[in-house]
């Protein structure tokens, strides 16, 4: 007999702070006591680009903080919120050194790729670690490439995997189901492919969606 599982779908954006937070909660979650008798967990990572439309080279943090916010000031207002929300989970987030705003086609198909072989979990967190604590370019084929080698994958593999035509396209088509599915704010979590929660939600709130999940199995 097939021992069961609970299947997570995340659909998020590693340019995303609350994406981030949001995986810290989970992860929290999971940890917990109470969740010592749900089935194992298997994480699947789905795409959503906060800004899709940004050009492939990116652009000035400054520009991009103008357009979405209408300037540095609300958006330091809103980002020392998203700070104090980072530490309470653990993150110590340098949002003041990021200096280009990526477009995140690439990244999510490194993702995808890292999914093949069994290392999301751990390429997403590369990536997220690399833009918010790191402040690298993950814009970049050649950084998307050098986290896929640290995470133990084949870089030269990823490299192509991340620069084919059919598989950026491929991300981009996962990103148009997702909204064409409702959802327009992330991170979004689906249990068992049954109960959908919005947002960084507490630990507390996610295991509560878990075991209804599991319940209605």
């Amino acid at each position: 007999m097939t021992e069961p599982v609970l299947t997570i779908d995340v659909v998020s954006d590693v340019v995303c702070p609350w994406c981030y937070i949001g995986k810290r909660k989970l992860e929290a979650a999971l940890a917990l006591p109470q969740a010592a008798d749900l089935p194992k967990a298997v994480v699947r990572w789905h795409p959503f680009q906060l800004n899709p439309d940004m050009p492939t080279e990116g652009v000035s943090r400054k520009q991009y903080l103008e357009d979405e916010f209408g300037g540095p000031a609300r958006a330091a207002e809103i980002y020392a919120r998203v700070r104090t929300a980072g530490r309470s989970a653990g993150l110590d987030l340098n949002i003041d050194g990021i200096t280009t705003q990526p477009n995140t086609l690439a990244a999510h198909a490194l993702i995808a790729f890292a999914q093949q072989q069994g290392a999301g979990n751990e390429v997403k967190e590369r990536l997220l670690k690399a833009y918010f604590v790191e402040n690298r370019f993950i814009g970049s084929v050649d950084v998307l490439a050098a986290i896929a080698a640290e995470a133990g994958l084949d870089a030269k593999a990823a490299r192509e995997w991340v620069s084919n035509q059919a598989q950026l396209q491929a991300v981009a088509s996962a990103d148009a189901q997702a909204r064409g599915m409702g959802v327009s704010g992330v991170p979004y979590f689906i249990f068992n492919q049954k109960i959908a929660v919005s947002g960084a939600q507490d630990p507390a709130a996610l295991l509560n969606a878990m075991r209804q999940a599991v319940a209605s199995a």
